[in-house]
């Protein structure tokens, strides 16, 4: 079984109990399933989970290639030249990452409302980009376009591979069978 969910912001994901946000136990009350990879409290989008380890093996494992889409709200108003180091890969310090595949886009017109919603600052306009990496190291897209000079404020996995959010609303999920 296959489970998509749409993580909303500030869930935790795990099953057990966490002492200041909701888990997905308070989403999903479905048995003996777990998370393919992992998403931050504060990032929200696809979550994939399953009763299958294999198959939760090669969705989470880097080796494997799996890409990951994600829609991303940054500060400020990034040109196409700005996206070329995320394009070449970045040193981060920990890690150099892969090259990602980046691109400007209008924002997303299947957009959930976000509670709370994001900080805006009126002087500075922000900008939608679609980022796609094979990785997923911990907190990776937030630091890739930190280091670009655009820090984060909305981070949505859109997609992991062929399984997107499409047609599922903010907190529920919808289960596919193998």
């Amino acid at each position: 079984m296959i489970i998509l969910f749409n993580k909303p912001f500030n869930v935790v994901c795990q099953f057990s109990a966490h002492e200041k946000h909701p888990t997905l136990k308070d989403f999903i009350p479905l048995p003996d399933v777990y998370a393919a990879g992992r998403l931050d409290t504060d990032s929200e989008g696809l979550l994939i989970l399953t009763d299958d380890g294999a198959l939760q093996h090669r969705l989470s494992h880097p080796k494997h290639k799996e890409f990951k889409t994600y829609w991303v709200q940054v500060e400020g108003a990034p040109q196409d030249a700005d996206l070329q180091t995320l394009r070449e890969g970045l040193d981060l310090g920990d890690f150099v990452t892969q090259p990602a595949m980046v691109k400007i886009m209008a924002e997303p017109e299947r957009l959930w409302a976000r509670n709370p919603p994001i900080r805006e600052r009126k002087a500075i306009p922000t900008t939608w980009l679609e980022i796609k990496i094979a990785e997923g190291k911990n907190r990776q897209v937030r630091r890739m376009t930190a280091k670009a000079g655009f820090p984060t404020l909305r981070l949505i996995r859109y997609a992991i591979g062929h399984y997107t959010v499409d047609d599922i609303k903010i907190g529920h999920y919808q289960v596919i069978e193998k």
